[in-house]
């Protein structure tokens, strides 16, 4: 296309979106997709957290019936997450 054309074709509004359009729709995109994983990364590590505080809380007798020690439990609660 004539660069005079397409100016012309922009005056008046019949131009397709420009590349920066379609460019912040995809920064939009990639922006939710990180947020959602980022949710979804955050929403694991909390319910670890709870789980291992939950060993932390149990008595040697509910332990024992689990397969566990003490210890073994305060281990667990202190691996990283």
């Amino acid at each position: 296309m004539r660069p005079d054309h397409a100016a012309a074709q922009r005056l008046a509004g019949k131009s397709p979106p420009s590349a920066s359009a379609f460019s912040l729709a995809t920064i939009q995109r990639s922006l939710r997709a990180q947020c959602a994983a980022v949710a979804g990364w955050l929403g694991r590590h909390m319910e670890k957290r709870r789980s291992r505080l939950a060993l932390l809380e149990m008595s040697d007798e509910q332990l024992k019936d689990i397969g566990l020690s003490r210890g073994q439990a305060y281990s667990e609660f202190r691996r990283r997450l």
